[in-house]
């Protein structure tokens, strides 16, 4: 009797009801999970709720618009053309090659520049499938749009490296010369020796660890991890001055004025299409390691240069040191001194094109 009025009691009405009830729970708990890991849809440049268009884009093979804006000589005067790639948190208008670089230079070697807004920054729509190869196929259509010949320079700054290593991989024929200038390595390149990537990945601050660690393991969880107000998220997308070296925040002062016309515009579409895609695009798994690429420029036709700052606290300076020693073929240009910010230092930028264009300084 007692067994049978436990057994009962176990599946008493209210017992079901209770089952309901916990699955309800957390079917409630895992929707609203995964509704606050989603990032908000992008505000699509002349949609009715989007910002306005103010300058020219081109339309991309798959329907994207992509913003752009010329500098320098005009391009059918020019004998030197560049196309700028800019950095994270930057757009088309953060153009320190062209707005640094002395008349002489520009009129001496006819230089015309193109700068362009990444996919999502500023004008140019969001690319959720964006990889590096991408990137690099839409530098080329620009190039071929704006009928800037056969070949062409490429610039690429700081996070706009991602690209301008995948130009040198997928578009090598294109390219008259190219210089890196602070490029964002990736921690998981696979040619890196374990130590060296280890100790230069743990120079950065805890919370930028674990938000490029959650970039390369959990992409999908990038949004959530870094809007969320429990613990600090990327210092990049926070826009945390506050870790920079003495240099850049020097560098940064003095930039405020110049970049506030501009700056609301950088991610006026969205911070996930923009910051949290770099990250997920930068320390992601690539197709290729860039320590495999072969020498363009065999017959000194052209060069392949890359320049780093030593007390860069955002690219470890060890890393770079490792490239060029890999890729003997690149020209390796290291400032004592200089943080991520060394080419809006006085006559960097000169440096930096003028070496690029003419080839000085470059061991033949």
């Amino acid at each position: 009797m007692a067994t049978g009025s436990t057994t009962d009691s176990a599946r008493s009405p209210s017992s079901g009801v209770l089952q309901k009830l916990l699955l309800l729970f957390s079917v409630c708990i895992a929707a609203s999970t995964y509704k606050a890991i989603q990032p908000p849809p992008s505000k699509l440049c002349g949609s009715p709720d989007g910002p306005s268009i103010t300058g020219p884009r081109i339309k991309l093979r798959d329907g994207r618009q992509l913003a752009y804006k010329e500098h320098g000589v005009p391009r059918d005067e020019a004998t030197h053309k560049i196309i700028v790639v800019h950095g994270s948190d930057s757009c088309r208008h953060d153009n320190a090659f062209a707005a640094l670089l002395s008349p002489d230079i520009k009129e001496g070697l006819g230089v015309y520049m193109v700068s362009f807004d990444r996919p999502g920054y500023a004008e140019s729509d969001p690319d959720p499938n964006r990889t590096p190869k991408s990137l690099a196929l839409d530098i080329e259509e620009l190039a071929d749009q704006l009928s800037l010949g056969s070949k062409f320079y490429v610039i690429g700054y700081s996070m706009g490296g991602q690209a301008t290593w995948a130009c040198l991989k997928y578009i090598p024929h294109r390219l008259a010369g190219v210089t890196l200038v602070a490029p964002v390595v990736n921690y998981w390149w696979k040619n890196f020796p374990s130590e060296i990537s280890t100790e230069a990945f743990n120079q950065q601050g805890r919370n930028d660890q674990w938000a490029v660690r959650v970039a390369h393991y959990a992409p999908w969880l990038t949004h959530w991890w870094n809007s969320q107000s429990w613990f600090p998220g990327s210092s990049v997308v926070a826009r945390n001055l506050g870790m920079l070296s003495k240099a850049d925040k020097e560098i940064m002062f003095k930039l405020g004025a110049a970049r506030s016309q501009h700056e609301a515009q950088i991610r006026q579409q969205g911070t996930h299409e923009t910051l949290h895609r770099d990250m997920i695009v930068g320390f992601g798994t690539w197709e290729f390691d860039p320590m495999e690429l072969e020498n363009l420029f065999p017959n000194n036709e052209g060069s392949v240069h890359l320049w780093q700052g030593d007390d860069d606290v955002l690219v470890p300076v060890t890393l770079q040191r490792y490239i060029a020693k890999k890729l003997p073929w690149i020209h390796y240009h290291e400032i004592p001194g200089a943080g991520h910010l060394f080419p809006f230092a006085p006559g960097m930028v000169n440096n930096i094109v003028k070496t690029l264009l003419t080839n000085d300084g470059v061991k033949k």
